[in-house]
């Protein structure tokens, strides 16, 4: 079982090996880099190429890890206690399975993706130290212990809005996605535009990294951007020419699949007014 990438994603070598590296160990993959680099799409990838089924698991700030194992709804028990119902009498009515649950109940292997995990609560991976070391968590309501039947891929995701506590790191694989060099690029460019015009995109390719490496950018464009900007130049059907900037126009055409905080709009304005004053 080994991971080589897929038609529809570019795996670096160094990536592919992050990957069968966290199969091997059975450890859990853990995937930092800019917003926008891949990290999701790695994980629905590697379970199209294994034939896995994936299990999914998006963090938001609110997110409890016991919600990952389940949750008991003692509300609706109490309910239906007072309405007389039948069902009262057994607790495991009123326990919803969370995605580990999920997970470990599945007859076979499956990648469970753990989305973001850097926007819940500092204590949040602490958390489930345990259950993702022992594959195990005991459920109090019920008395029983759900172990996993088959150890799954576990591929976590982080944009590095937090810092992640020292033993969670300790029990994961690490790879941090860096951002694609020009050669890659073109490759998850072809994949996504297959056919675009050589001229084309090396003029888009060469403005795209010159706006990332603009002085005083606050959020640089990512690979998703960069794909959607190249969408719309075709979609427009622009020529390199058109693409073509000045002094006076400092901003690059449909800058805002480029651009997205004023900031960085107020930025490249700037440099515009400066090149004008510059030319008097």
């Amino acid at each position: 079982m080994r991971f080589e990438g897929t038609q529809a994603y570019v795996a670096t070598d160094d990536l592919k090996v992050a990957v069968n590296a966290a199969v091997t160990l059975e450890r859990p993959l853990l995937v930092k880099g800019e917003p926008g680099t891949g990290k999701t799409e790695l994980a629905r990838q590697v379970a199209a190429a294994l034939d896995l089924p994936m299990i999914e698991w998006s963090i938001k700030s609110t997110t409890r890890a016991q919600q990952g194992l389940y949750e008991y709804d003692a509300v609706s028990r109490l309910r239906d206690s007072q309405l007389g119902e039948d069902r009262v009498h057994d607790v495991s009515n009123y326990i919803k399975k969370g995605k580990l649950w999920q997970a470990f109940e599945a007859d076979g292997k499956v990648v469970l993706l753990i989305d973001e995990i850097d926007k819940a609560d500092i204590e949040f991976p602490n958390d489930l130290l345990q259950e993702l070391d022992r594959m195990e968590f005991f459920v109090y309501e019920t008395g029983e212990t759900i172990r996993a039947k088959v150890r799954p891929i576990v591929i976590i995701t982080s944009n590095n809005e937090k810092e992640l506590p020292d033993a969670f790191l300790r029990r994961c694989f690490f790879h941090y996605i860096a951002f694609p060099g020009e050669e890659t690029l073109r490759k998850i460019v072809e994949v996504h535009h297959p056919g675009i015009k050589g001229a084309l995109l090396s003029t888009a390719l060469t403005q795209f990294y010159e706006i990332r490496e603009t002085p005083g950018l606050k959020k640089k464009p990512s690979t998703s951007e960069v794909l959607d900007w190249l969408k719309l130049l075709l979609a427009e059907d622009l020529s390199p020419e058109d693409l073509k900037r000045d002094g006076a126009n400092a901003l690059p055409k449909l800058h805002g699949a480029l651009l997205k905080n004023e900031q960085d709009v107020a930025l490249f304005e700037r440099l515009a007014f400066m090149a004008r004053s510059g030319r008097r």
